[in-house]
């Protein structure tokens, strides 16, 4: 039974798509169906606006219906592939155009966290914010110091309304699993607990900070990525104040062409920076939409908006590497076995079907660039292969297929003939033989002598205790083998005794019988 507050959310969100004129989205529902003749007796049938394209349409909904539908939006932008070119370009602008709040609020959450005035943390202030996204809005500023910087903001109220948000979720996820068989295998409510987790991370500052700050420190001094710096004293909870950064940004294609981008070296580099957050670092930027990613001519990356990244068990890891090599060499048995062994399809299921069924789905995308694949039917056709073979989605891996999506999405933007199972072979190949070659043997045993010298010393001790225990141990094992031979022998005479007794007994009854 749905909540009388999640109820009251699923009417507005019904009545939002109304009046932005989605209306054949609600009225084909089931539940609204029986009243789509009913639909021009509500007002907003007769007051909304005919004369906006379906592009805006739809990004306006989105708007109005919050954080977690414009981030739904964000990541579709990045897929031009996969939607109508209208449809695409307009949801671009909700990766930092979505509509501002206030500048007097702003001012006053800025002045709250910082417990001091704005003039007396920052020699200058812009009250216009820069950009403005579905979580936070930006603002620039300059240092006393004379640094430029940014100050982002949090957006009031934001916390009560994702909340409300994923409350729905979660009872659709209940809704699903109890009426939809795949929603099991799917692992619905999992997923929106994954999704929980980031989404209620982002929301605190201070933990941005410290992830950019770590992801900085992997990529000092790198040629193929920046990561602006962090002003901890004058960052909180809801005030994140950054190094003020200037650049392209990756979605501006004409701007990179005018100002002489690489972009297939661009394009290489970006599947390089994945791989090497997701396997050197095991620490990875997993919101990578184009208004978080801008270049600095030529070929280098700056990335922006640290809320939500993620990381992997070591298991996972080499795991995923494991299934990636075996994918780049086309060993799809090998592909096949490792999903049965790690128990993601049944250990019942026929080796030699599953691996010709991801045969069939893989085989044709190889040796072709970007813009020949269709990734739409790809996906559809993993969806089945997945239903057939009743494989589990696993939730803490969905965040890496979102960004892996995000990445291929970008490089199919930048350079569409780039090949990218080419790109990210090599650098798996080399990863495997840094991490498991002789090399890396011998530095793991470098890297432990130091243990094994602090310990050297007390060798010969534990050497003798050892020797000792040992010795204790088979003098203990000799005599309790002493004492079972005398049980033994003892029980053994007793045994003769008892034999003669009954024979004896015997003889003397049988005469006495005789004699009567």
């Amino acid at each position: 039974m749905i909540r009388p507050k999640l109820l009251l959310r699923l009417i507005h969100i019904n009545w939002v798509l109304v009046y932005h004129g989605m209306d054949e989205i609600v009225l084909k529902t089931h539940l609204f169906r029986p009243f789509r003749h009913l639909a021009f007796l509500a007002p907003s049938y007769w007051l909304k606006s005919n004369t906006e394209s379906r592009g805006v349409r739809i990004r306006r909904t989105l708007e109005d219906l919050g954080p977690i539908y414009v981030k739904f939006g964000q990541a579709l932008s990045t897929r031009k592939d996969l939607l109508p070119e209208d449809i695409a370009d307009e949801l671009v602008k909700l990766q930092d155009r979505v509509p501002p709040f206030s500048n007097e609020i702003a001012r006053n959450i800025i002045e709250k966290e910082l417990n001091m005035s704005i003039s007396e943390a920052f020699a200058e202030f812009d009250p216009s914010p820069l950009a403005s996204a579905s979580v936070a809005q930006v603002h620039t500023a300059k240092l006393h110091t004379g640094e430029n910087v940014i100050i982002k903001v949090l957006r009031p109220d934001i916390e009560k309304q994702i909340r409300s948000d994923i409350g729905l979720l979660y009872a659709l996820a209940r809704f699903a699993e109890k009426f939809w068989p795949d929603a099991r295998r799917l692992h619905a409510i999992e997923v929106v607990t994954e999704f929980e987790k980031t989404t209620l991370d982002e929301l605190d500052l201070v933990r941005e900070a410290g992830n950019a700050t770590k992801l900085r420190r992997n990529f000092e001094n790198s040629p193929l990525i920046y990561i602006p710096e962090i002003h901890w004293p004058l960052t909180r909870k809801k005030v994140m104040v950054m190094e003020r950064i200037y650049g392209i940004p990756i979605g501006e294609i004409d701007q990179l062409k005018t100002a002489g981008a690489d972009f297939k070296s661009l394009a290489e580099r970006g599947v390089e920076i994945f791989f090497t957050q997701v396997f050197r670092d095991n620490f990875f930027h997993a919101d990578m939409h184009p208004g978080n990613i801008f270049v600095d001519i030529p070929n280098k990356y700056i990335a922006v908006d640290f809320g939500i990244v993620g990381s992997l068990s070591l298991s996972d890891q080499r795991y995923l590497a494991e299934n990636f090599l075996a994918f780049f060499n086309r060993d799809y048995r090998k592909v096949a076995e490792m999903h049965v062994e790690s128990g993601w399809v049944s250990s019942n299921t026929r080796i030699e079907e599953f691996e010709a069924a991801i045969r069939s789905v893989c085989e044709p995308i190889f040796e072709k660039p970007l813009k020949d694949i269709s990734f739409g039917q790809l996906l559809l056709r993993l969806f089945q292969t997945a239903q057939r073979f009743d494989m589990h989605v696993q939730p803490q891996l969905v965040l890496l297929q979102k960004t892996l999506l995000n990445i291929e999405g970008l490089g199919r933007q930048l350079y569409p003939e780039l090949d990218l199972w080419q790109t990210a072979k090599p650098f798996l190949e080399k990863w495997f033989h840094e991490r498991l070659g002789p090399k890396a043997k011998l530095n793991k045993l470098i890297k432990q002598f130091p243990e094994f010298a602090e310990q050297f010393p007390e060798i010969p001790s534990l050497v003798y205790k050892a020797l000792n225990n040992a010795a204790s141990a088979q003098q203990q094992a000799e005599a309790q083998q002493r004492e079972l031979v005398m049980l033994r022998k003892q029980l053994d005479d007793n045994h003769s005794k008892t034999i003669w007794t009954m024979i004896i007994s015997t003889t003397i009854i049988s005469l006495i019988v005789l004699f009567q």
